[in-house]
């Protein structure tokens, strides 16, 4: 049997080394369009920043180390050109030589890969404008850093990669700007989460505009211009394109495959295309949201090795399916952890899912234990079944630990009630005794069981104008003083019972506290007391991060607030 694949990436790459230790006897060639193999794209902006000193570390194997291990040939600088079905034939490029060859196979797999997505935009090619997505744009964009030593750097596109070369570009003494046409950065994330990131990126001296559709790109006196759609233009020394990417499947489109969603190859859970001897893994194929049970994309390393481990598997006769993918991420932004797993509420909304969140912010670990830091929490459950659908954590320790917790706990199919039972390893430096998973699960235990309801930041400025609602904030008089959101009157919680004279029982009571603990055991004891109450998700320093990250012109805040 032979056995071609296309792109020795994560998919490629996998599942050769896959087929290679189910069939020893297999031919199996890889055919490569880049100059390098297996190599790790999520690493590429580290080394761009210095945080990987050495080139030769991002990538896991060459052609020569891979034929030595596997006995599999890579052939780098090779693209495919054609897929010829009907003689099960494939043409190839050498682009070294640019000699063009056919080779035959048995099985085929294609593993292309995403290209970057530029939506028309001009001047790409211009000297000092770059993409990045493979190890030849990295180290194309780290010489130009060295040699020419820029200043300044715009990159279009507030995304993964985006937010990444941000980071290293300033580890790398440039000023940075981030164009970003939506409202917010890193889409996988709500807004309110999202407002979070955008206040440390902006902290950490990088400028980002919201609103500001790219163009295109020209070269003046020395400068990049970055045009944008109102007719500014920006001007700087040095910029990427990060708008995202697309899939890469030029080539099963022109050989008649079955594509769905921009073109993605359409796959059965088999990885198997609309040809019974072609499969399909990574970023190129359509998937299966695992939340929604709706066709996606999501172009994740995770899910395109284990895709080609399944291409692999059924080729030699074991029969894999792959699940589905639920989008579980995590990505560092500057001295900050951010995650996501699932989907987030305005994608269940979207989906027709009656769903709510909760927000939390607990502490990475027990509170007395020196450096414990809080992390902002946001998990999103279906309304009825208590369904669990997915969580976003931004915070510093411990966040992959939790998200991962929750990404095991969605693909296990435990309730979001069901989180309280998780049994979950404690000791000071680690965690608390009641690990934050488990208080997501307390809260949305309360909040099903009828024994909290809640209201959020997108409440406020429509409550303050409702002659129905008495907004209370229960902290102390220094905190409230130090800073609070206008029409909130200040009655701290431990003085609530002997002032509850002063709560009007004709009309809603709405609480707010610092991080909701305080603003809950508020509610208790006015909802005993007849009281109609309803507690703040996320507390006030939520409400502040959005608001300092972009969030909520409509919310005012008085005193110290600013500071």
């Amino acid at each position: 049997m032979k056995v071609i694949i296309i792109g020795g990436v994560a998919g490629g790459a996998t599942a050769a080394a896959r087929l290679r230790r189910l069939n020893e006897g297999a031919e199996i060639v890889i055919y490569e369009r880049s100059g390098y193999i297996s190599y790790a794209n999520c690493g590429l902006p580290y080394y761009i920043g210095g945080e990987i000193e050495d080139g030769e570390e991002l990538t896991l194997q060459t052609p020569q180390s891979f034929f030595s291990r596997f006995n599999i040939v890579a052939k780098v600088n090779h693209e495919v050109t054609a897929i010829d079905r009907a003689s099960k034939q494939v043409t190839v490029k050498n682009l070294a030589t640019g000699q063009t060859f056919t080779d035959s196979y048995d099985k085929l797999i294609i593993a292309t890969g995403a290209r970057p997505a530029l939506f028309g935009i001009e001047g790409t090619d211009c000297d000092g404008v770059f993409i990045l997505r493979t190890v030849e744009d990295t180290f194309a964009i780290k010489s130009y850093i060295d040699q020419k030593k820029p200043r300044t750097a715009v990159i279009a596109g507030g995304g993964y990669i985006g937010i990444e070369l941000a980071e290293n570009l300033v580890r790398a003494g440039l000023r940075v700007t981030i164009l970003q046409r939506p409202n917010q950065l890193l889409q996988p994330l709500d807004y309110d989460m999202a407002c979070l990131v955008a206040a440390k990126v902006k902290r950490e001296g990088v400028e980002v505009r919201f609103g500001a559709s790219v163009k295109g790109f020209e070269e003046a006196d020395g400068k990049i211009l970055c045009k944008l759609a109102d007719g500014t233009k920006l001007p700087c020394d040095m910029a990427v394109a990060a708008l995202g990417v697309l899939p890469d499947s030029s080539l099963a489109q022109m050989a008649g495959l079955k594509t769905g969603i921009k073109g993605s190859i359409c796959v059965d859970g088999h990885m198997l295309t609309s040809d019974k001897d072609i499969y399909a893994v990574g970023d190129a194929v359509e998937v299966t949201n695992f939340i929604t049970g709706q066709k996606a994309l999501i172009s994740l390393a995770g899910p395109a090795n284990k895709q080609g481990r399944i291409a692999a598997d059924n080729i030699c006769g074991i029969p894999s399916v792959y699940g589905g993918s639920q989008g579980s991420s995590v990505i560092k932004v500057f001295d900050m952890t951010v995650a996501t797993t699932g989907i987030n509420q305005k994608a269940a909304e979207a989906a027709g899912i009656d769903c709510q969140s909760v927000v939390l912010s607990p502490s990475s670990h027990a509170g007395y234990y020196p450096g414990a830091r809080n992390m902002t929490m946001k998990v999103v459950f279906e309304n009825g079944t208590a369904r669990l659908l997915g969580a976003q954590i931004v915070g510093h320790e411990g966040v992959d630990k939790r998200i991962d917790v929750l990404a095991t706990a969605i693909r296990a199919g435990l309730k979001a009630t069901e989180l309280t039972e998780l049994d979950l390893a404690y000791a000071p430096p680690y965690s608390s005794a009641k690990d934050p998973v488990n208080m997501a699960g307390y809260i949305i235990e309360n909040i099903m069981g009828g024994r909290v309801k809640q209201f959020t930041w997108r409440d406020i400025a429509a409550l303050r104008a409702d002659g129905g609602a008495y907004l209370l904030d229960a902290r102390t008089p220094q905190e409230y003083a130090a800073g609070h959101a206008e029409g909130f009157v200040n009655i701290p919680l431990d003085d609530l019972r002997s002032r509850m004279g002063e709560v009007p029982k004709d009309k809603r009571i709405y609480v707010m506290c610092h991080s909701g603990l305080r603003s809950y055991l508020a509610c208790r004891i006015l909802a005993q007391n007849g009281f109609n109450c309803y507690n703040f998700s996320g507390g006030y320093a939520f409400l502040r991060a959005v608001a300092l990250g972009g969030g909520m012109p409509e919310v005012t805040f008085s005193c110290g607030a600013e500071k």
